[in-house]
């Protein structure tokens, strides 16, 4: 993997929901994690919770009961995500678009708060190594989306300023993480958010997947930054 930032204009990706379906994966491990901890939760509104900071996901769905429980039920996530580990997938294009952003002079930057349980899981599956310029994760922030803390991390990291990076992710949280950070933010219906919330959320452009993005690489904001 690369680590030198050239300052090279940056597209920033989440991952989960974006490259990597996983999201409902995640589901399943929330819910399970509930129903054992005695708390069971509706899977609609652990979907509308995926992609926030573990924090806000978490009161959020246990309410007053997050002090009580929710170092416990975020255990359980732990074990049952990573023993879902092998139905995760990528999405249909991912690695031709990361390739491809790369070969155009881009720089490919993972802005992602996922803790590094899970990063060892997804980085394999993803085998981008040579095309990746910067990695974030949990490690780097005390808070993660919607605040803009980890995209502002990535930044620098990629030694680039705002104006000059895109933003790609699923979720209404990667949006309003990318307008507070002064990125414009591309958004993808793949982990299961309309094109509507997401433009709402500040998208100038909705795709369906990675491989969507792919075959429009050269249109909007985009096709723009090689112009950089």
């Amino acid at each position: 993997m690369a680590t030198d930032a050239t300052g090279r204009p940056a597209v920033l990706f989440d991952i989960d929901g974006t490259l990597v379906d996983s999201n409902y994966l995640h589901i399943q491990a929330w819910s399970e994690s509930f129903e054992v901890l005695g708390t069971p939760v509706d899977t609609w509104r652990i979907h509308r919770a995926i992609g926030l900071d573990s924090k806000k996901l978490l009161a959020a769905l246990l309410g007053d009961r997050v002090d009580e429980l929710g170092d416990d039920a975020k255990e359980q996530h732990k074990a049952r995500y990573e023993g879902l580990g092998d139905r995760l997938r990528l999405f249909q294009g991912t690695r031709e678009l990361l390739r491809e952003v790369a070969r155009r002079g881009l720089q490919v930057v993972l802005a992602t708060s996922a803790p590094q349980n899970e990063l060892e899981l997804l980085l394999p599956l993803l085998d981008a190594d040579e095309w990746i310029s910067v990695v974030t994760s949990d490690e780097d922030i005390e808070t993660a989306k919607p605040e803009p803390d980890i995209l502002e991390v990535a930044l620098e990291r990629a030694g680039v300023s705002a104006d000059r990076a895109v933003m790609i992710g699923d979720s209404i949280w990667d949006g309003q993480s990318a307008d507070k950070a002064g990125i414009t933010f591309l958004g993808v219906r793949s982990g299961g958010v309309a094109e509507e919330e997401l433009r709402s959320a500040k998208a100038v452009d909705v795709f369906d997947s990675p491989d969507d993005i792919l075959r429009h690489l050269d249109d909007g904001p985009i096709g723009r930054l090689l112009g950089d």
